[in-house]
């Protein structure tokens, strides 16, 4: 029999499966783990919302969606972010309709970069930017740059340092905010500064604002705002809505770098299943403030979780967005954060995410997710205080 597992794309064997996702399934058979590792709120998805998608399958709303979306569920995502966030974008012509925010990044790169172009990345970040690392997008150089030392957020002088090291070749900056796995938010003034530094260079701006209806201490900023002409804006209804599963995602930029981003959405995925549609339609015509209720509780985890990890000797950058703390990991214990976690699950049977998964930055760090029940979190909280107490040197 051929052994033709040699014959797949090059590279395709030996790239690693995602590390978050590996330590997940593992942790996952300790029958009484207490899991802070994946981002899915607990939440369920309002009723008005379900009972959108149901009506959506007895009206039989089963065939093919326009390519780019049902135009209803177009309009009604650019009404909610013009009445949001004041940004207007054409549904006609200027939103495309994704497999969630997963495929809009894939879409927005493959339509804009080509191989030789540099795309600077912020970190830690969200392993999905890691496109080097990811060989669908083979030759694109990432430029990635630590944002440790400066409170996890990119500065303009870092920024026009990759810059004037890398000329012409700078063609994306990929922004994050809130920040998976941060949580920081950035202020308006701060996005701005940002957006002077590539402003009126050929250079796009991929902001992903998944996270934008779970902001904490102010009001959710947007490069888009002072940018509009070079960003390529994405949003969704998985986080803000506990809709995961229903994998919608929007793009929003210009006519005609949209038309080139959604060929590329065409050959991946021709349309989305339009039950979804309708839902996600409903969700933003009729669930505008649905996220109200489910900030004010992640707001409340977030705080004990922060004042019962500061206490234990974890350094945090208090988050002011998302549901993330990023945790570093105290004196006294090795600061191989991927040993560190596996040690954690096994003997207290708590179950976080290692750093360095989220690249430069994160070496030394854990992640919590911080999108489990209270009683979960305060379990948790008791459990690593007693690890601590055993394992400190």
């Amino acid at each position: 029999m051929a052994k033709l597992i040699k014959y797949v794309r090059k590279g395709l064997a030996e790239t690693p499966s995602s590390p978050i996702l590996k330590f997940s399934d593992y942790a996952s058979k300790i029958p009484d783990v207490v899991k802070f590792t994946l981002g899915e709120p607990d939440f369920n998805t309002p009723d008005h919302i379900k009972e959108a998608a149901k009506r959506s399958i007895d009206e039989n709303h089963s065939h093919y969606a326009p390519s780019n979306g049902t135009m209803s569920l177009r309009k009604a995502a650019s009404q909610f972010l013009s009445k949001k966030y004041n940004q207007n974008y054409d549904p006609e012509t200027e939103v495309l309709v994704t497999t969630g925010v997963t495929e809009s990044i894939f879409d927005a790169v493959l339509a804009t970069l080509n191989p030789g172009d540099v795309m600077v990345v912020p970190t830690p970040i969200f392993p999905l930017y890691m496109t080097d690392e990811n060989i669908i997008n083979e030759g694109i150089e990432v430029v990635k740059v630590n944002t440790s030392d400066d409170g996890f957020k990119l500065t303009p002088a870092k920024l026009q340092k990759v810059i004037d090291q890398y000329g012409d070749r700078v063609r994306m900056l990929v922004m994050n905010y809130p920040t998976n796995p941060t949580g920081v938010m950035y202020s308006q003034d701060e996005l701005d500064a940002l957006a002077d530094v590539i402003r009126d260079k050929p250079i796009f701006a991929l902001c992903d604002e998944i996270y934008s209806e779970l902001n904490y201490d102010q009001p959710h900023a947007s490069m888009e705002k002072t940018l509009h002409d070079q960003v390529i804006l994405m949003n969704g209804v998985s986080k803000s809505w506990a809709m995961t599963g229903y994998r919608i995602g929007i793009v929003c930029a210009p006519k005609d770098i949209l038309q080139q981003i959604a060929k590329i959405h065409q050959a991946i995925a021709t349309t989305e299943p339009t039950p979804m549609q309708d839902a996600a339609e409903e969700a933003f015509k009729n669930g505008m403030d649905d996220a109200l209720p489910m900030k004010e509780e992640f707001q409340k985890r977030r705080d004990v979780l922060y004042a019962g990890l500061t206490k234990l000797g974890f350094e945090c950058a208090k988050p002011q967005g998302a549901f993330y703390i990023f945790a570093k990991i105290p004196e006294g214990f090795d600061q191989d954060d991927n040993q560190f976690i596996y040690e954690l699950v096994d003997k207290a049977h708590v179950a976080v995410s290692a750093g360095s998964s989220f690249s430069e930055g994160g070496q030394g760090y854990i992640r919590f997710s911080y999108a489990v029940a209270m009683d979960q979190i305060k379990e948790g909280l008791k459990r690593l205080e007693k690890f601590v107490k055993e394992n400190k040197k």
